[in-house]
């Protein structure tokens, strides 16, 4: 925590986001971006496809495919870069289980805010978005890197 600060404030903006690092704070710091982008995505592709007529959790499926995807590729070049404790064939087959769990974890959470709660289907994306993001984190970090 005292790295990440002393980054923070003395503005060492390459160190904070682009220097390989195994300080977890910066790690989750850098994985909050990544995962903004790949939310963009993930929610971008879900809201074209809701606007399309497809069902939302079709939507919210697709959506979570290229969201990881884009988070797979932005988390190996800033995140974790090269950290892995596998060969790379066995870090995507673990990445994709975790991910496919947290796909489980965002399906559950849509259908229940949305079919359950009565809550609209972007909104509750984006709250089953935040603590999947939690959910993908900490088992990438532990199971991967």
């Amino acid at each position: 925590m005292k790295e990440f600060f002393r980054l923070l404030f003395h503005c060492k903006c390459k160190e904070l986001l682009i220097t390989p690092t195994d300080n977890t704070v910066i790690q989750f710091f850098r994985a909050v971006f990544v995962g903004g982008a790949a939310f963009v995505t993930d929610a971008g592709v879900m809201w074209l496809l809701l606007l399309a007529g497809l069902h939302y959790l079709a939507g919210g499926t697709l959506g979570f495919i290229l969201g990881v995807t884009v988070n797979y590729v932005l988390s190996s070049l800033f995140v974790f870069r090269e950290n892995s404790r596998y060969n790379k064939r066995r870090e995507i087959v673990v990445y994709l289980i975790v991910s496919l769990i947290g796909l489980g974890i965002t399906l559950a959470l849509l259908w229940l805010f949305v079919d359950v709660l009565g809550q609209h289907e972007m909104v509750s994306k984006c709250v089953a978005a935040m603590i999947a993001f939690i959910w993908n984190f900490s088992s990438r970090k532990v199971l991967l890197y």
